[in-house]
């Protein structure tokens, strides 16, 4: 039998594309977005479809099976496998071709969805289905899967929307297939002609939904006009690999109206779908209470205790669906912007659902069966009580006007009795599906999670037939093994059995992360942040979920064998930002930030570090000695003609001030303005960068908190957040030097403490506690804590800001939207009149980052994103004197000096700008 290495060998003589059958690579396709794990012998990315077919026909000969994967989004196990993975996405990902007049287009299998709307929105066009995946899947795995996606009430599923497919077979035979039996494989015709009767029978009674298994054969019927490529649609990888598709386009509305129907619950929001249809929608999709965020629910939604989100084509259509809904209460959303906030509730569902209330983990499993959408109301009932009656939880919501329901359940898949438990519910539940003439999957495919039911839902000459058509393409069996037909257990391969049992938080939080890849998307614009450095280079490594995958198995040890020393984890961590933008933008929360540190904790434990660790990571105690030798001005010049060792020589050091905030504070008392009685009093942070870096910035902040009436204290002695420490790993050191802060603090009397930099803020809120869990000094200091804004609004509530009346421009800092908010600085800007948003994404400095060796491109990218590009827009916009510059961290504003021709500002800078000149507060 060929050995693994000799097929790599084989493979890359022949192959123009890159074959790896590295540890990384295999670590990062171990798993797709499903309960299941399987270890493929090696990755191979084809440049073409010539590859393809060489790939499949050297594959076939070596006796080793083949998978075709996209954006690795599958839910049901489908794009994981034990022998070669096509990743499709690298390089056959071109929109080929668009023609407005035929409305069609042609597509390679790794283009995303999102790529395709975007390039043929300008004709007025889009394609129909519209996964909530749709920034990262890609065309061929909705092809495979026969995807759908809100809006198939209007426009279908995939196999709908599909005219052509070019179809390369497991040892390099390629199709064409269409309508008719031209380019069909040999034999095919004549297993249909045979089998006549089961097709008309057996798979009679369908409805839109009908996914599971190849439901799509009955395309291949003569009075259904011989679709070839439609029956292909849905088969998940296992006859073949798409390398070319034409796909049909449809007209967009131009003006979409949503409205949101109210109802008193869920049942009654799914008994009101069905009726809805008459009034040809474009969506009806249907969620309750327990999946929407609190705010959300108070805010934008009307009342009720459930949903219908029905999208009509103009306004007037709108309003009579919504004169004739049942509904208690109703909605009409006309403003884009207000829709899009809607329906990132909407699509978030796959990820907030991995949440349970209190805190719990759900997964996939059971997360699209699908029943006729007169049924779904009886049929969630049903489906509710059969949760109760295992002690399980999840939380339902869908295309209710398909009768199609997603929902996380809570399964316990680590224990045996919990994985027991988790096979006789699904067998129940399949039961429950076929009483009410449903599939067991409604548009993400059986995969491994539910093809070992399929006989309940077909009969037995079906499921032959199944197996007969998947023979006439792949009689070896190599493509997609253990998927629809002669199906592994929907028990075995779980991905939590690799993971060692009582493996800690960091085995928890790398097991949350369930490969929705939201990490994935390149849409630029928004507030979210995640992930700068996969928008950098593209790579899954450089993503939250490979890095995630690679920690995965890295506990397994299956795979990634050196442990904590491992070199692949460490190079996929290293171009991660620690922006902190997945603890948030990330829907079940994966926080990669905390397990870098905790991993480079680990990986240098007992070994000497890199310099910038000592260097970038000592900062605060390197940086107190420069102050207490009075030496910024020599370490300055020297910083000039040549870079610290072990730092990056693109960029400079930004220069030592002369005078630390806290020097300043002290050659100032006596002078602070006096305050009337009851004044708040609020202990200001002098924090290293405001202290040793910007303590103008501190001086600013001063003289606004003054001016606002409150009593301003700084503490006695050097306090440090740790944040350097923490960021390189230097764990230990960190709690060292957070318990001396909180020893210095002891004897200050208790009140709220005011944080400029967000970065030390959020390590003070969230890092102090973790990395000191047992100190009740640690939770009274993290819950004392407010930034500018925060303080300003809360203890000075009657204050007017000077209003300041210009546009404003910068960025949101990374730790500030990800774990401190910006709505109270938000509010702050309104009051003084800066007007404008600022922009999402990440400055790419991020501390230490961007001075570390071989990071300064990714850096730079991850300016020239976002941040750089608003800045320019928003001084082409401006008339006058251009926009004032806003970044509160001093990373951010280091950043914007040293790429671009402006300077930015801390709101405490241009709010003391804004003051009387005159006053004891003035005093420099």
């Amino acid at each position: 039998m060929t050995s693994p290495g000799e097929l790599e060998r084989t493979l890359r003589s022949q192959l123009r594309g890159e074959v790896d059958f590295g540890a990384a690579a295999r670590a990062l396709t171990t798993m797709d977005a499903s309960n299941y794990r399987r270890v493929p012998a090696g990755v191979v990315a084809p440049r073409d479809a010539g590859d393809v077919a060489a790939a499949l026909r050297i594959c076939a000969d070596a006796g080793f099976p083949v998978v075709p994967r996209g954006g690795g989004t599958s839910i049901a196990g489908q794009a994981t496998g034990v022998g070669v993975v096509l990743d499709l996405t690298r390089h056959m990902n071109a929109l080929v071709s668009v023609d407005p007049v035929a409305r069609t287009a042609v597509v390679q299998p790794g283009l995303v969805l999102d790529r395709l709307r975007d390039a043929v929105r300008p004709y007025g066009l889009a394609f129909g289905p519209d996964p909530s995946t749709h920034a990262r899947c890609t065309l061929g795995g909705m092809i495979g899967n026969n995807a759908c996606g809100a809006h198939s009430v209007a426009w279908g599923t995939t196999a709908d929307n599909v005219t052509e497919l070019a179809v390369t077979a497991y040892g390099g035979s390629s199709y064409r297939l269409g309508t008719g039996w031209a380019g069909a494989p040999e034999g095919l015709r004549e297993l249909v002609a045979g089998n006549l009767a089961v097709l008309r029978t057996g798979l009679a009674g369908g409805f839109s939904r009908r996914i599971s298994g190849y439901g799509g054969l009955d395309a291949l019927l003569p009075e259904r006009g011989v679709g070839v490529a439609r029956a292909f649609c849905g088969s998940e990888g296992t006859l073949g690999v798409v390398t070319e598709a034409v796909v049909r386009l449809v007209e967009a509305p131009r003006a979409p109206v949503l409205a949101v129907l109210g109802y008193a619950d869920e049942s009654a929001a799914a008994d009101a779908a069905a009726g809805l249809l008459g009034a040809g929608p474009l969506t009806v999709e249907g969620m309750a209470r327990d999946l929407v965020p609190g705010a959300a629910a108070a805010g934008p939604l009307p009342r009720g205790d459930a949903w219908l989100f029905v999208e009509m084509r103009d306004e007037g259509a709108a309003r009579s669906l919504v004169r004739g809904a049942d509904a208690a209460h109703s909605l009409l959303v006309t403003d884009p912007a207000g829709q899009r906030a809607l329906w990132r509730i909407r699509e978030d569902a796959a990820g907030t659902a991995t949440r349970t209330p209190d805190g719990g983990m759900a997964w996939p499993g059971w997360e699209d069966c699908a029943v006729p959408p007169a049924r779904l109301g009886a049929y969630l009932r049903e489906f509710r009580a059969l949760l109760a009656a295992h002690g399980l939880r999840g939380t339902p919501y869908g295309h209710f006007g398909e009768g199609c329901v997603h929902v996380r359940i809570d399964f316990d898949l680590v224990t045996p009795a919990g994985i027991a438990r988790f096979r006789s519910f699904s067998g129940e539940l399949a039961d429950l599906v076929v009483s009410h003439g449903g599939s067991l999957s409604g548009e993400h495919g059986d995969g491994q999670a539910r093809a070992e039911l399929l006989p309940r839902m077909y009969g037995p000459e079906v499921i032959a037939l199944f197996g007969a058509y998947k023979d006439v393409w792949d009689p070896a069996g190599g493509m997609n093994p253990g998927m629809l037909v002669r199906p592994a257990r929907l028990d075995e391969n779980l991905r939590f059995a690799a993971l060692p049992p009582g493996g800690g938080e960091l085995s928890h939080g790398v097991a949350r992360c369930v490969g929705v890849a939201k990490c994935r998307t390149t849409e630029v614009g928004g507030p979210g942040v995640m992930c700068p450095s996969y928008r950098a280079t593209g790579e899954e490594l450089h993503s939250t979920r490979g890095r995630a995958r690679l920690l995965h198995e890295m506990l397994a040890g299956e795979v990634v064998t050196d442990g904590w020393r491992s070199r692949e984890v460490a190079e996929a961590l290293d171009l991660c930002l620690s922006c902190k933008g997945c603890r948030s933008d990330c829907p079940v929360g994966v926080d990669m930030a905390a397990y870098k540190a905790e991993f480079l904790h680990h990986h240098w434990s007992g070994r000497i570090r890199p310099p910038a660790h000592y260097l970038l990571g000592g900062l605060p105690r390197l940086l107190r000695t420069v102050a207490l030798l009075r030496a910024a001005a020599p370490l300055n010049a020297a910083a000039r003609r040549l870079p610290p060792p072990g730092l990056t020589r693109d960029r400079p050091l930004p220069p030592l001030a002369r005078t630390p905030f806290t020097r300043w504070w002290r050659s100032r008392a006596g002078e602070s303005r006096p305050q009337g009685p009851g004044a708040t009093a609020v202990t200001l942070w002098p924090d290293t960068f405001t202290e040793y870096l910007s303590p103008h910035t501190g001086r600013a902040a001063v003289r606004v908190l003054e001016a606002a009436g409150l009593e301003v204290t700084v503490p006695r002695g050097p306090v440090c957040c740790g944040l350097t420490y923490v960021s390189t790993g230097r764990l230990d050191r960190a709690r060292t030097v957070l318990r001396r802060t909180l020893t210095r603090l002891e004897g200050a009397p208790d009140r709220p403490v005011v944080v400029l930099e967000p970065s030390c803020a959020a390590a003070l809120r969230t890092d102090l506690p973790a990395l000191l869990p047992d100190d009740p000094r640690a939770h009274r200091l993290a819950a004392a804590v407010r930034t500018f804004a925060e303080a300003l609004e809360q203890y000075a509530p009657h204050w007017r800001p000077p209003r300041l009346d210009r546009p404003v421009a910068g960025q949101t800092h990374c730790h500030q939207h990800a774990v401190l908010g910006d709505a109270a600085d938000r509010r702050l800007r309104e009051r003084a009149g800066l007007t404008g948003e600022l922009s999402g994404g990440c400055c790419g400095l991020a501390g230490n980052f961007g001075f570390e060796p071989g990071h300064h491109a990714v850096s730079v990218a991850c300016a020239r994103e976002q941040l750089l590009p608003s800045l320019d827009a928003a001084r082409d916009a401006a008339r006058d004197s251009g926009p004032a510059i806003l970044a509160d961290g001093f990373s951010c504003r280091t950043q914007i000096a040293q790429l671009s021709p402006y300077r930015a500002h801390h709101l405490a800078e241009l709010l003391a700008d804004g003051l009387p000149i005159e006053g004891p507060a003035d005093s420099p």
